[in-house]
């Protein structure tokens, strides 16, 4: 932290966590917050694709979408430091766990399944709720992915209402953890 308190993390956060847990939201405000740049893996990787997520799962599956995603992440992680968002999913595939713990900072926004229930059913652009009750599907991805996202550098609870106490929380747990560098 510089004497007019401003502070820069030396390495970029990476937002992990469940679809609706407000990873593009806070992300957008942590990075505004932190003047550094918001950067949205998900549109970095349909960039680079040239076609939607969803059309890179109904074509070639799950395994190479997480494929694609890794090698985007590495090369995001790469650059300048920013403020990344990640898919939900990405944080469970080791050897991207493995890169941003090596090159970045993670922060998972932990959300309850009432929040992440009433959040994801606004818009049905995710291909993992697309077939089914999204409260069943939600319920089995916190049972399945929690546990992995306890491995993130930092958690701050994403709670209903105020973004921007998400965001304070969020910023704060960043300065204490870069603190503890």
């Amino acid at each position: 932290m510089s004497s007019n308190g401003n502070f820069t993390p030396p390495k970029t956060v990476v937002l992990v966590g469940l679809m609706g847990a407000g990873k593009t939201c806070i992300g957008k405000k942590l990075a505004l917050s932190l003047k550094l740049p918001f950067v949205d893996a998900d549109v970095e990787i349909e960039k680079a694709a040239g076609c939607t997520i969803s059309e890179i799962f109904e074509e070639h599956g799950e395994t190479y979408f997480r494929d694609r995603e890794r090698l985007v992440i590495q090369r995001l992680l790469d650059g300048p430091v920013q403020i990344l968002s990640t898919g939900g999913g990405a944080f469970m595939d080791e050897r991207t766990r493995e890169t941003i713990a090596e090159k970045g900072i993670s922060l998972w926004l932990k959300a309850d399944l009432d929040v992440l229930v009433e959040r994801t059913s606004r818009r049905n652009h995710r291909p993992l709720l697309r077939n089914g009750n999204h409260r069943e599907i939600l319920s089995r991805l916190i049972e399945e992915r929690y546990p992995i996202y306890e491995r993130a550098n930092i958690t701050t609870q994403s709670e209903e209402g105020s973004a921007d106490l998400t965001t304070r929380n969020a910023l704060e747990g960043l300065k204490d953890y870069c603190g503890t560098l």
